[in-house]
């Protein structure tokens, strides 16, 4: 890496002195970056020349703008509002031009406009000490956060379009904000500047590298995915495939006590995302502390789908799913009934089979655990801004010319929830500063994105986010129309308080939809982390309150909070109803012969 001379000096922002740039030596990387330019031109023009274009972001521009532009008819439709907003907007931009020039003159002056304390982008000493980065980030918050006023304020807008008009505005405002720019960021243009533009050089190649990877499009890395192999150092606890169709392979892992309880333990994850979530490490690994509690434990691993599996719906995925898994557990331990667990989609998966279940008088599941998972989609959050009858029909249309909607766009979605810091943070790491990110397993898990059935995947949106169809009792699977409240088995129901993806308040009301005892828990933190938070790490807390009764507030409100990890209240809980042990089973030990070693081969198939 080419280093400045000492020929002159600057301060940088923490005091330290920077050395002015070696000027032959920057002359020369720029050069280098005209022809990394080229690679990345090269690697978005590849798909379109072949033909192998990926779809979908026109038409999200294209959304994008409709509903901005009946944001901007509603102001029209007021000129006297219009004027009123202007004058606000003005005046904030001249309290900060007072505020400026008073500091210019030694004058002691009160910032016009302050970052959230949370909000980590501009925490370089730079952008306070020096007047004018300072300048440029309150010009900036003043800017969306009046961007962000008029939609609030356009009246006469219905929720959704409201809705979706905030989440454009917050795309908007984190891909302009100062902190991208290497003009506008004190602390890239230090580091351009000590570096002689060598970081810009770095970062254009593995901009290059990262368009060729997603195909055309964007797939910002956010982990050393070098450093990570499935099976090698992640997704490591013990076990067999004892069961594989054309929609899963089912795991049996080993025991690691001598005895474990009677009844097994099938576990059914989201198929949007891979399964080993819960078996990132020995250190986080729920799958593992399960085993070590003598629990006989089962997962699905769901197949990546492709275009044979277009057709594979909900019903499919019940039946070659969780039916399937039944049947083997049955074949394998020889016990009929286990307890199960669902986490995100496939707790909502599990919750219309056990719906089914109780329409046909089916009795092998016993108990039921849901982690962040709704079954009422009244207050599903921000994804539901990505869910409207023009939408849908968009996604159905591309997934009509696949089968399968790329695991791209899912993952997309959910970055987009938190695009300051799932977004732009990385790309100013990667792409800006030039540095490759680190090894981080959450985070390599996070991009091995899975792709999604076409029917499965239509169903689950119009039937669940569109029409909320399963709370309603209106859901029909098999000829049966599924009611909840039939599901009478014992239930524990865990939310987490920062979830994104699952909010709090609706896997509350959630739990009011059950006919049986449901355990409502509220767990510390988000949708990733407060789940995957073992005892051994005292991080995040949990609350317990009874039953789910009025509001989430006032439930909360009079919850009991207790320190660490839920993982030993959920044990608990389970234990309770069926106590009994037998002599531990190893994978293979009853009629079904193994396949494979875990995690078997599913998990492997990346997009």
């Amino acid at each position: 890496m080419g280093r400045g001379s000492t020929g002159g000096q600057g301060e940088a922002g923490d005091g330290a002195t920077a050395p002015a740039p070696d000027f032959d030596q920057f002359a020369q990387n720029m050069g280098r970056l005209v022809e990394e330019y080229g690679r990345v031109t090269a690697a978005y023009l590849k798909p379109i020349e072949r033909g192998e274009a990926k779809t979908g972001q026109a038409e999200e521009a294209s959304d994008m703008v409709k509903t901005l532009g009946r944001v901007a008819e509603r102001w029209i439709n007021d000129p006297a509002k219009i004027v009123e907003a202007q004058a606000s907007l003005a005046g904030d931009f001249m309290n900060l031009w007072s505020m400026a020039l008073k500091r210019a003159g030694g004058e002691p002056s009160e910032p016009v406009a302050q970052p959230d304390p949370r909000d980590g982008r501009f925490k370089d000493p730079d952008w306070s000490q020096q007047p004018i980065f300072d300048f440029i980030k309150q010009a900036y918050l003043i800017g969306s956060r009046w961007a962000e006023m008029m939609v609030d304020q356009a009246d006469g807008l219905d929720a959704h379009t409201k809705d979706k008009a905030r989440f454009y505005i917050k795309q908007i405002a984190g891909a302009l904000s100062p902190t991208n720019f290497v003009a506008t960021n004190p602390e890239l243009l230090r580091e351009t500047l000590q570096q002689n533009g060598e970081n810009l050089v770095r970062g254009l190649k593995m901009l290059a590298e990262d368009v060729e990877a997603g195909g055309g499009e964007l797939k910002i890395r956010q982990s050393d995915a070098s450093r990570f192999e499935v099976g090698v150092n992640i997704a490591m606890t013990p076990g067999k495939v004892v069961f594989r169709n054309d929609v899963m392979e089912l795991i049996q892992y080993a025991p690691s006590t001598p005895q474990v309880l009677k009844r097994p333990l099938l576990i059914v994850p989201p198929w949007i995302n891979k399964f080993y979530i819960l078996d990132l490490n020995p250190e986080k690994s729920f799958i593992r502390w399960c085993v070590e509690q003598g629990l006989t434990v089962f997962c699905i691993s769901w197949v990546n789908p492709d275009a044979r599996h277009a057709t594979k719906d909900f019903e499919s995925y019940m039946r070659e799913g969780i039916f399937a898994a039944l049947d083997a557990i049955r074949e394998a331990t020889g016990e009929k009934k286990v307890s199960a667990i669902g986490y995100c989609v496939g707790g909502t998966l599990l919750g219309v089979t056990l719906a089914y279940m109780a329409a046909v008088a089916d009795k092998r599941i016993e108990s039921a655990t849901f982690f962040t998972t709704q079954v009422d989609f009244s207050q599903a959050g921000e994804l539901s801004v990505f869910v409207d009858e023009e939408q849908i029909r968009s996604i159905e249309e591309q997934m009509s010319r696949t089968g399968y909607l790329d695991g791209s766009r899912m993952a997309g979605a959910f970055n987009m929830l938190r695009p300051n810091d799932l977004i732009w943070s990385y790309a100013v790491n990667n792409y800006l500063k030039g540095k490759a990110p680190s090894p981080f397993d959450l985070l390599y898990w996070n991009s091995d994105s899975t792709r999604m059935p076409a029917a499965n995947h239509s169903f689950y949106l119009r039937n669940c986010y569109l029409d909320n169809k399963l709370s309603k009792g209106e859901m029909v699977i098999g000829g049966k129309r599924l009611d909840l409240k039939k599901v009478t088995i014992p239930i524990y129901n865990l939310a987490t308080r920062e979830d994104h993806i699952a909010p709090s308040a609706s896997v509350f009301i959630g739990s009011q939809c059950f006919g049986g005892p449901v355990e409502h828990v509220v767990a510390g933190s988000g949708h990733i982390a407060g789940v995957v938070n073992p005892p051994a790490k005292v991080k995040y807390q949990y609350w317990t309150g009874g039953p789910a009764k009025g509001s989430l507030d006032a439930w909360m409100a009079k919850a009991t909070e207790h320190p660490g990890s839920w993982w030993p209240h959920w044990f608990g809980w389970l234990e309770s109803q069926a106590p009994r042990k037998v002599k531990a089973r190893e994978p293979g030990g009853g009629k079904l012969e193994p396949l494979a070693d875990a995690p078997g081969t599913y998990v492997k198939v990346r997009v």
